[in-house]
């Protein structure tokens, strides 16, 4: 019942910076927790980074610790993720999920809703 719209992909050169959006429809935003996966050509969908339901609490792959940020505005329903620093190894389809699981979770199994994606192309 829950419908996700990632946006802000592009191409970039690498240590440069871009803002990921994901805006849902057809529920209560604030009742799911949010996460970010990515999955490059030939290589299984990872964990970014995660977010709790009110925003307190987040989490991040170690690769992304100190570079990518996780934030959500319920008021907006939307979900973001600021990438810093890119590298052309984050180049990648990057997915929003939502999860009604009361633990914040890394897997992408234990999230309900998944949007359709957008690129991300990081340059050298």
């Amino acid at each position: 019942q829950v419908q996700l719209v990632e946006s802000g992909g592009g191409l970039v050169q690498a240590g440069g910076s871009l803002r990921l959006s994901c805006t849902a429809s057809g529920g209560t935003f604030s009742r799911y927790a949010m996460g970010w996966f990515r999955q490059a050509p030939g290589k299984e969908r990872e964990f970014v980074a995660a977010i709790s339901r009110s925003g307190s609490n987040t989490y991040y792959a170690n690769s992304m610790k100190g570079r990518f940020t996780i934030s959500r505005d319920n008021a907006k329903n939307t979900v973001y993720l600021q990438m810093n620093s890119l590298k052309p190894e984050d180049t990648a389809l990057y997915y929003c999920a939502a999860s009604a699981a009361f633990i914040v979770t890394t897997t992408t199994a234990r999230y309900d809703y998944w949007g359709p994606g957008t690129q991300v192309t990081v340059s050298s």
